[in-house]
Order: C-alpha cells, then structure tokens, then sequence
C-alpha cells in the first residue's frame, strides 16, 4: 500500500509541496541518513524567525544503531518504541527559557521552537525524509540523560528516516499509518472581524 498517497492531503486551496506531502510517518526503513541530511535538515531549522533573533532551540540527536539512539529510545512512553525503532535519528528538541543577554523568561520560546521544527519538518519533506514529533517522552529522564541546565527545557523527540512500508508496524499502528489525514475546515478556525 502507498501511504504517500493516502496521507497527501486533499486542500481547498494550492499549497506548497512540501505542506500537501508532510505528515507524520510510522513506518521507517532503517536507512541511515547521512551527515549532509541531517545537517541540511538542521541548517533549515536554524533559519527560522525567533523573536529578537534568539534562536532558543537546541537539537541534540543520535543516529540509530548506537548507544546514543538507545539512551533516547529509552526516554520514550511504551506507546512511541515499537514504530521509533526503525528511524534513522532520534532527537530531543529543547527551548532556552531564558534571553541569553538578559536572562529574563522568553514567553516566545516554545513558539519559536515550534517555527524551527516547521522549518526542519518542511525541508524533510522535500528531501523525501520523514519526521515524527512527539510530546509522548519522559521529559526528567531526558533532563538527566543530556545534564540539561534549568533554563533547557526538553519539548519533544523527533524521529526521522526514509519512509518503510506500513505492513511491518503492527497495530494499531499500521492502520494510523493507512488512515487518510483530514483537518478542521477554516471556518472552524479562522474568524474575520
């Protein structure tokens, strides 16, 4: 079965590529990624916009088939391992709470994070890669893992790699990878006043 097709999603208006063909993968191939993704993947992150340009992201990943990958599998609720095994890169996505020259709170973190994982999750898509963000990971036990000062707050684990075929998931993971995508219609979410 193709998910590419099942999961490209079906506009009212004419998106960019790379907007109608991302979506949140399962099923990986164990390929490796090379240096030059992951960096490119990365590069495209680090040119998101930030307010005052503090860019409070952190990436720290490991590539699979190493210790490192093993370390941050392990942070993982029981409910993201079986389908996260096969990715090629593990990555936990970090936030500075902080301003690095004033040292007061950064409310416009978390947001800023968020534009940085658009932007790397939109170049993967264009590269025929395939990212998973989850919120579902033990934020303590990544702390510890990475020895993350208080102002680095862990936000989520990416997993990323060339896109396997869905029959190897088992369920209920193989029919989520299946099921076609939808989203709220825009007059549910957009209001003109």
């Amino acid at each position: 079965m193709d998910s590419k097709n099942i999961k490209q999603a079906t506009a009212q208006y004419e998106l960019l590529p790379e907007i109608k063909n991302r979506w949140s993968a399962r099923a990986f191939d164990g390929s490796p990624l090379s240096v030059t993704e992951l960096n490119t993947l990365l590069e495209a992150a680090a040119w998101a916009p930030s307010a005052n340009n503090e860019q409070p992201w952190i990436y720290y990943y490991a590539h699979r088939n190493t210790e490192a990958f093993k370390s941050l599998w392990d942070c993982l609720v029981e409910g993201n391992r079986p389908w996260t095994a096969q990715a090629a890169v593990l990555m936990i996505a970090c936030t500075r709470t902080t301003f690095e020259q004033t040292g007061k709170h950064n409310g416009s973190a978390e947001h800023d994070l968020g534009l940085a994982n658009a932007n790397l999750l939109t170049q993967a898509t264009g590269m025929n890669i395939y990212g998973h963000i989850m919120g579902g990971f033990d934020r303590a036990k990544a702390t510890a893992l990475l020895q993350l000062p208080d102002n680095i707050r862990p936000m989520y684990m990416i997993a990323l790699g060339k896109l396997g075929d869905p029959a190897s998931l088992e369920e209920p993971y193989k029919s989520r990878e299946l099921a076609p995508r939808s989203r709220k219609p825009l007059d549910e979410i957009v209001i003109a006043i």
